[in-house]
């Protein structure tokens, strides 16, 4: 067994730890990512062909962290030659009150939303049906997990990273301040300190290291649905239209208290084109708590009804009843909040609760913040709160 002293060991190959080995090659760091599963592997949450990209939210701290990791993923494509980023626009829309609060919060952050009435969304956007006045924010549109991960990665490991996949941690133990041990099955690794971005495996992982907020994992079951009308780019990604002209885009419909579809359809879905699958269609956090070591990967059945009611009632323009469904896990914390935080040598992140993808590079960033002079991001993303 060898020993093999390094500044900071990342833990986890998926989106969060691969942003983090990224940001802390590029400074200059001695790092090391471990991943214990395959490249490209599809047993997390970092896997697929998309995730949805927007700057708005009912909240301005996000919008801010959204318009860093726009940036970011940018700076990422040029780096890599890799197209990551597609805008479509972006829609959200629904009688949930927290619309207006997506509203006044974008327009305090300059970021550009205005109102369609239903009449006008639907002339624009034929394969969708609307009920109620609807946000438009032109620059949203949709990012390319797969690709994403493989970048982080290709961009760390160009800056000195060494990166390891199917090299699960057998231990960690944290020595001092500045130290911590971390054991594979064929390495001891001696660290100044240890980013744990670990997914639905984070408390098992850190064992009572860190206090944590309570973290519930879930294995949430969207599906990509065909399309009836033609996306003219579906296959293939760069054409889409900046002004939002794409056919499909990303969209967010969040029912109001109180009417049969806020039951129904577990308070609200979420959709995207996804090239070459179709339409991507989901509940958020809605799946079953589930063990990430023993997932069966099947949709449940009565979730699958439902995502396909849904798509009858409210999107005209695809096919309810050719889908593939698709799984992956959500990490949820009780406020939905992220855990960005240090505690001695250990970074913890985790509790993406679903909304985590598209803030990567600039989750990246605060992560190598943490770990080189822990510097804290937003307290609300304090581990214990």
């Amino acid at each position: 067994m060898s020993v093999q002293r390094v500044d900071v060991v990342v833990l986890g190959g998926g989106a969060m730890g691969s942003a983090a080995a990224w940001q802390l090659a590029r400074r200059g760091v001695e790092t090391v990512l471990l991943e214990r599963f395959a490249a490209g592997h599809t047993r997390g949450a970092s896997h697929g062909a998309s995730r949805i990209f927007r700057l708005v939210y009912p909240d301005v701290g996000y919008i801010r962290l959204a318009q860093r990791a726009l940036v970011g993923w940018r700076e990422l494509e040029e780096l890599t030659g890799t197209a990551l980023l597609t805008v479509t626009g972006g829609l959200e829309h629904g009688g949930d009150p927290v619309l207006d609060q997506v509203a006044e919060a974008a327009a305090e952050a300059g970021v550009g939303a205005r109102w369609l009435t239903p009449e006008q969304a639907a002339d624009r956007w034929p394969g969708l049906r609307f009920d109620t006045r609807v946000l438009f924010h032109p620059e949203s549109g949709r990012l390319h997990a797969d690709r994403a991960v493989a970048a982080l990665q290709a961009s760390a490991a160009r800056h000195g990273a060494e990166v390891r996949h199917e090299t699960p941690v057998r231990a960690l133990t944290v020595r001092g301040d500045d130290a911590v041990e971390i054991h594979t099955h064929d390495d001891v690794y001696l660290a100044r300190r240890v980013v744990v971005a670990a997914g639905a495996w984070t408390t098992t992982l850190l064992d009572g290291l860190v206090a944590l907020p309570t973290l519930r994992v879930t294995q949430e079951q969207p599906a990509c649905f065909a399309p009836l009308l033609p996306s003219g780019t579906d296959g293939a990604d760069g054409a889409d239209g900046a002004d939002g002209a794409d056919p499909w885009p990303s969209f967010v419909h969040l029912f109001g208290a109180g009417r049969r579809e806020f039951d129904a359809f577990h308070g609200g879905v979420y959709g995207l084109r996804t090239p070459g699958q179709g339409i991507k269609v989901g509940f958020h956090g809605a799946g079953p708590v589930v063990d990430p070591d023993q997932r069966d990967f099947a949709a449940e059945p009565t979730q699958l009804a439902a995502l396909r009611e849904y798509v009858r009632q409210w999107l005209p323009g695809v096919n309810p009843d050719v889908c593939h469904p698709i799984s992956c896990t959500y990490t949820t914390t009780p406020d939905s909040h992220f855990v960005l935080d240090r505690h001695g040598p250990v970074v913890v992140a985790a509790g993406f609760s679903g909304h985590g993808f598209k803030f990567v590079p600039a989750i990246g960033a605060v992560l190598a913040e943490l770990a080189l002079d822990g510097t804290r991001p937003d307290s609300r993303f304090a581990a214990t709160r």
